[in-house]
C-alpha cells in the first residue's frame, strides 16, 4: 500500500511474490485553500526565499519523468507534465537538443513508455487516471499519427523482444468483448490500421456496440501470434520473457498456492520451484538461469541467488548483503539483455556492479556528481552514450546526459525545478529495536531548529504494503510536513522489503507485530528528546491508514491525533471485498492462505482490526478517501467514520469523488494537505 503520495519509482521488473504483496498492497509496491485556477504552473524556479512555500511545489507532478535512451543513444523518450494533472510523451532529439510532444484531448495520460525501435515509441493511454485505455505506438517523426495496438483488453507490456522488437509480447487479460483472459500475443506494431477509441464517452447503445465491434476486429487484426494459457486452474498474475525477450514464464495461483511453468514450444511444463521460499527476480545471463531472492540461511539475510527454471535447483549466491535482504532490481545491457548489476537499498540507495567497466564508470560519474546518489539509467547499445539519474534527500532526481566519447555531460532536465534544496531538511537514518529483540531502522527528518532545547512535534508516516519500505531521498510529502515544522518518522517496520528474512516467515503477515514496530520506533525517538513526548500525532494511507488507526485505538497514551487515507480497517470485509474477484484476481486466495478464514480465525481478525477498537480511541481522527477505491473499498472509511460518530470521538473527513487509491488529480491531493495540516496544527502545535 502506498504512503498518502503516489509511488515515485519502481523496479523495471520486481520479485513475484513481490508482484503479489505489492498487488494486494496495492491491491490493498500515495494553509489555505488553493482554488485549482489559482495553481502557479508556469512557474518552474522556486519561490523567493523571503516567500512561502506553496502547497502545490511539493506536490505537483514531475515536469518529467520514466526518461529512456533509444538503443542508438539519439533520442530520450519521456513522460511531462502539463497543466495540472497532464500527462503526454515528449521525444527529446539530443543532437538538435529540440523536443517533440504528444498529448491526448480529454481526461487521458500518457504513461509506461518503451522504445520499439529507434524511431517508434509504445505508450499506454488512460482515461481519468483509473482506466486503462490500451497500448498504443508512434513513430516520432510524426507522433500526433499515433495508432492503437490494443485496446480495452486490460493489456499490460510483456517484453519487447531484442531480435524482432517490432513485435512486442502484449498481455491481454481482460478481453473487450468476453472480460477473458487471453493470455499473451506478439502484436505487428507495423499494422497502423487501427485508429484510437474512445469508448469512455457517453454514446447510445447502439453506437457503443458498433464502435466496440470495431475495436474487437482491430484488436484481432494486430494479431501476429497468440501463446497457449497455462493449463491449470486458477488465476495467472505474471508472465516473464527471457533476456533476449521472447516469452518464457508463466505464474499462477490456485487457492493461495503458487506455481511457475516454463514455456517449451507451444506447451507450459511446470517448474519444480518453491514460489513461498523465493522470489524470482531477473534472468541471468545463461541460458534457463534465473536471479532470485533467495532463501534466508543461517541467519544471513535473503540473497540474491541463481536457480535453474528446469531442475529448481538453487545455485551460486550472486550478491548477499551481511544485514539486508535483497530487494532491488539489476541493470542489463540493452544490447544483449546480460544483467550487469544490481541496484538496491540498505539504510540507503546502492549498487553494485559486476561489470569492471561499470564499476569504474560509477566513480567517474560519482566524482562528477559529488554529495549526490548517482544511477545510470541507459544507454545505447555501444556504451557510448548514458542517461543518469541523480538525486539526494534534499534535491529531487534530475537527469543528465553523459558522452563517454566526447568526454561531455549536460543536464537533460531537472524533474522538480521550483523546488530549492537549501530550504528542504537532511534525512537521517535511525535504528530501533523491538520487544522481541530484532533490529529495525527507518527515517527521521527534524524541521528546522529544533533541538533538545527545542522539540518539534512529531508525526509518524508510515509506508504502505506492508511489504514495500521507505527508502532515502527526496520526499514532497515528508519536506512538506518538516517545513511547516514537523519532525517526521518513517519506520520500516517487519514486512518491510529488506528485512523480511530477519523475522520468523509468520510474521510477514503478523499486522499487530508490525504495529507493535511502529510504537517501539515512536519510543526510541522520544527518548532523544528532540520531539515533544506531548505533541505526537500518527498518520498513513492503505496498510500505512491502517497502521494509523491501530495506533491511535491501542496506544491512546501515546498519539494527540490520526490520520489516515484510503485504510484497511476490518480485514474481514477486507477478505470478503476480495472473494467477489475471486476468479479474476489472486488475492483472496492467498488472504486466506496467509491469514486464515475470518469465519474459523474470528479472534485473530477481531485483535488486527480496529474498527473493532474504536471504543479504545481518544483521540481525533482524520479520514480519507477516494470514492472510487476499486482496491480499497470507500466503505472501509465510512463504516470507520460511523463507529467514530457512534463513540463521539471528534473526527473529520474528506472523501472525494474521482479518486481511486490515492489522490491521483493535483486539485484534490492540494485540498487534502491542507486539510491535514489545519488539523495537525489545531491538535499538535501551540495555540498561536
Amino acid at each position: 500500500m502506498p504512503s498518502l503520495r503516489r509511488a515515485s519509482e519502481a523496479p523495471p521488473h520486481p520479485p513475484m511474490k513481490r508482484i503479489l504483496r505489492a498487488c494486494l498492497a496495492c491491491a490493498l509496491t500515495a494553509h489555505s485553500l488553493l482554488a485549482a485556477d489559482k495553481f502557479d504552473l508556469e512557474r518552474v524556479t522556486p519561490v523567493p526565499a523571503d516567500q512561502p512555500i506553496p502547497t502545490q511545489d511539493f506536490f505537483r507532478p514531475r515536469a518529467l519523468s520514466q526518461p529512456s535512451l533509444n538503443r542508438a543513444g539519439t533520442h530520450i523518450a519521456a513522460l511531462v507534465a502539463a497543466d495540472e494533472d497532464k500527462h503526454m510523451l515528449m521525444v527529446y532529439d539530443i543532437a538538435t537538443a529540440k523536443p517533440d510532444t504528444l498529448a491526448f484531448r480529454g481526461a487521458r495520460d500518457i504513461y509506461g513508455i518503451s522504445w520499439l525501435s529507434n524511431t517508434r515509441v509504445l505508450f499506454h493511454l488512460a482515461s481519468r487516471k483509473m482506466y486503462g485505455l490500451g497500448i498504443m505506438a508512434a513513430d516520432i517523426s510524426n507522433l500526433r499519427d499515433a495508432y492503437a495496438l490494443q485496446q480495452y483488453n486490460g493489456s499490460s507490456l510483456v517484453s519487447i523482444p531484442l531480435e524482432k522488437p517490432t513485435h512486442p509480447l502484449i498481455w491481454n487479460r481482460n478481453d473487450i468483448e468476453n472480460r477473458r483472459d487471453t493470455g499473451v500475443s506478439a502484436i505487428d506494431s507495423r499494422n497502423r490500421s487501427a485508429s484510437i477509441v474512445d469508448l469512455t464517452v457517453t454514446m447510445n447503445d447502439f453506437e457503443y456496440m458498433a464502435k466496440r465491434d470495431k475495436v474487437r476486429d482491430s484488436n484481432q487484426k494486430a494479431v501476429d501470434h497468440s501463446y497457449p494459457l497455462p493449463p491449470e486452474a486458477g488465476v495467472t498474475y505474471r508472465y516473464m520473457a527471457d533476456k533476449k525477450g521472447n516469452l518464457a514464464y508463466a505464474f499462477t495461483s490456485h487457492n493461495g498456492n503458487l506455481s511457475m511453468f516454463r514455456l517449451e514450444g507451444e506447451k507450459w511444463i511446470r517448474c519444480p520451484v518453491d514460489l513461498e521460499e523465493i522470489d524470482i527476480l531477473d534472468n541471468a545471463n545463461e541460458p534457463g538461469q534465473l536471479l532470485v531472492i533467495g532463501p534466508a540461511k543461517d541467519g544471513k539475510p535473503n540473497p540474491l541467488q541463481l536457480l535453474d527454471a528446469a531442475t529448481g535447483q538453487l545455485g551460486d549466491i550472486v550478491l548477499q548483503d551481511p544485514a539486508y535482504d535483497f530487494n532491488g532490481w539489476t541493470y542489463n545491457n540493452p544490447a544483449t539483455g546480460d544483467v550487469l548489476g544490481a541496484v538496491f537499498q540498505k539504510g540507503g540507495p546502492r549498487v553494485y556492479w559486476f561489470n569492471e567497466d561499470y564499476k569504474a564508470l560509477q566513480k567517474i560519474l560519482d566524482g562528477m556528481f559529488p554529495k549526490q546518489v548517482v544511477r545510470i539509467i541507459g544507454s545505447d547499445d555501444q556504451h557510448a552514450i548514458f542517461l543518469v539519474a541523480t538525486f539526494s534527500d534534499r534535491q529531487p532526481v534530475a537527469y543528465h546526459w553523459v558522452n563517454l566519447a566526447t568526454r561531455q555531460a549536460g543536464l537533460f532536465k531537472n524533474s522538480a525545478p521550483w523546488i530549492d534544496p537549501a530550504r528542504m531538511q537532511p534525512m537521517q537514518i535511525v535504528q530501533f529495536k523491538t520487544r522481541d529483540g530484532h533490529k529495525l531502522e527507518g527515517y527521521l527528518t527534524l524541521p528546522a531548529g529544533a533541538s533538545k532545547e527545542n522539540p518539534a512535534p512529531l508525526v509518524v508516516l508510515c509506508h504502505g504494503g506492508p511489504w514495500a519500505r521507505d527508502n532515502w531521498g527526496f520526499n514532497g510529502e515528508v519536506q512538506f510536513l518538516a517545513y511547516h515544522g514537523y519532525a517526521v518518522l518513517q519506520p520500516n517496520y517487519r514486512g518491510s522489503t529488506g528485512s523480511v528474512g530477519r523475522f520468523p516467515a509468520e510474521d510477514e503477515y503478523d499486522f499487530v507485530k508490525m504495529h507493535h514496530d511502529v510504537t517501539d520506533a515512536v519510543k526510541t525517538i522520544l527518548r532523544t528528546g528532540l520531539v515533544d513526548q506531548n505533541r505526537v500525532g500518527i498518520m498513513g494511507a492503505s496498510f500505512g491508514g491502517y497502521l494509523a488507526v491501530s495506533g491511535a485505538a491501542h496506544e491512546s497514551d501515546l498519539y494527540r491525533c490520526a490520520v489516515t487515507n484510503a485504510g484497511v480497517f476490518d480485514w474481514a470485509l477486507q477478505v470478503q471485498s476480495e472473494k467477489y474477484d475471486q476468479y479474476d484476481r489472486p488475492f483472496y486466495g492467498r488472504m486466506i492462505k496467509k491469514l486464515g478464514d475470518p469465519k474459523k480465525e474470528e479472534a485473530k481478525y477481531e485483535a488486527m482490526s480496529p474498527l473493532r477498537h474504536v471504543a479504545k480511541i481518544r483521540a481525533p481522527v482524520f479520514v480519507a478517501g477516494g470514492k472510487d477505491d476499486q482496491t480499497v473499498e470507500i466503505g472501509q472509511s465510512r463504516k470507520l467514520v460511523a463507529e467514530l460518530d457512534r463513540h463521539n470521538i471528534p473526527h473529520e473527513k474528506f472523501f472525494v469523488g474521482g479518486e481511486g487509491h490515492g489522490m491521483a488529480h493535483l486539485k484534490n491531493e492540494v485540498e487534502l494537505y491542507d486539510q491535514i495540516l489545519v488539523f495537525l496544527d489545531r491538535h499538535l502545535m501551540p495555540k498561536r
